[in-house]
């Protein structure tokens, strides 16, 4: 089926060569940034978790979202999600390779990264996320590719796929859990000190994930000739309303636990976020407030059902969910976290150019792996329904 991926329009190929240009943005990035050091980085001695390990943060939810099509389809016969599965398994494995990739750039010395399996160390939560990672997206290619081609051979999916399929959803929990496990363990960084903070990833991930399958259901619609359903996209977006308005509860819990608490420590990192540092205006507030704003229009778009339903104005409101979270799971969450410092000390972090080039290249990269995923899967799902029809 790999052919598939390489037939299409000029268009096509020019959208492929549009990211590789990007892919090759970022390469040259990360060969600087390994021949000079993190020290290109806007990353120092009090913020050593910055814009990398935020996008990892908030894709890894990305990826674990895919449950929330294989979960309904797979276990409880929900034929409506049969036209989009797959796309929520394809869109799962860009995802973890972001995921990874992210996390290998952070890295000062990248080349050490087999260390982490040569010297095992099952007290650490880095060792624990890099296995839950690893093993989800090897289930999500197996599954995929395995009823894909299935489906291009009119043959049913093989008996021995079905525990892989179940296995995949736990597994699509945990490893976001333990991603929330890396940060709630740290005793020291009072923003992340929170038995909620697992819960809250889930929520944001169950929201954000389905409103990019959203987006991504629309624009398959358009540019080709596969339909995903009306049915599909019309239940999808009642899982982000849900899964938002628990995320936004679990946030308000926060703010209620800490404020009312008067903890004045606890109290520092949402002040820094959202009302400014001793009165002087912070990077991140203007980011945290457009999250906010967006994320209150959104609601309201999602609660009414007529907005809802209506696909002229589900794009934008997917668009408004995704936006706020990566802001709030990105900015917000690590910013959060790191400043002020566990000794008090308030370093203020913006991206740097190398950090921003090379997070627009990784994108790309992940845009690249999703389009050729995306192109086999709708390509054998139009010639089956050619078929059919035939």
């Amino acid at each position: 089926m790999i052919e598939k991926a390489l037939k299409g329009s000029p268009k096509y190929y020019g959208w492929l060569l549009f990211l590789l240009v990007l892919c090759g943005g970022a390469l040259g990035m990360f060969i600087y940034q390994v021949s000079e050091g993190l020290g290109v980085t806007a990353m120092g001695r009090d913020v050593t978790w910055g814009f990398y390990i935020a996008q990892f943060t908030f894709l890894v939810g990305v990826a674990a979202s895919a449950v929330m099509v294989v979960l309904p389809y797979y276990l409880h016969d929900y034929k409506a999600f049969g036209r989009i599965t797959i796309l929520g398994e394809f869109l799962a494995v860009p995802a973890v390779l972001l995921c990874m990739t992210f996390i290998v750039v952070d890295m000062g010395q990248p080349f050490r990264l087999p260390n982490v399996f040569i010297f095992i160390s099952p007290t650490s939560m880095m060792f624990w996320d890099t296995v839950s990672l690893s093993g989800y997206l090897l289930l999500n290619i197996v599954i995929g590719w395995k009823v894909l081609d299935c489906e291009r051979n009119g043959a049913a999916p093989p008996k021995w796929i079905k525990p892989f399929i179940l296995l995949s959803i736990p597994w699509a929990v945990s490893i976001h859990t333990v991603t929330a496990f890396l940060y709630s363990g740290l005793a020291g960084r009072s923003f992340w000190f929170t038995a909620v903070l697992a819960p809250r990833f889930l929520a944001s991930a169950f929201a954000a994930g389905p409103a990019l399958l959203i987006i991504l259901c629309l624009l398959v619609r358009k540019f080709s000739k596969f339909d995903p359903g009306d049915a599909a996209i019309r239940q999808l977006s009642k899982v982000v309303a849900y899964a938002f308005l628990i995320n936004l509860f679990l946030f308000g819990m926060e703010l209620f636990t800490v404020y009312y608490s008067g903890m004045e420590h606890h109290q520092e990192a949402f002040n820094y976020l959202l009302f400014g540092y001793h009165g002087e205006i912070t990077n991140v507030m203007p980011f945290m407030w457009l999250s906010l704003g967006l994320s209150a229009v959104a609601v309201v778009l999602l609660v009414v059902p007529k907005y809802r339903n209506n696909l002229a104005i589900l794009p934008f409101t997917a668009v408004m969910v995704f936006v706020a979270i990566w802001i709030d799971k990105g900015a917000g969450m690590m910013t959060g976290g790191m400043i002020p410092s566990t000794l008090g000390t308030v370093s203020p972090y913006f991206p740097s150019w190398v950090e921003i080039v090379m997070g627009m290249g990784i994108y790309a990269f992940g845009a690249l792996v999703l389009t050729l995923l995306y192109k086999i899967a709708i390509t054998v799902k139009e010639e089956g329904e050619q078929l059919r029809q035939n």
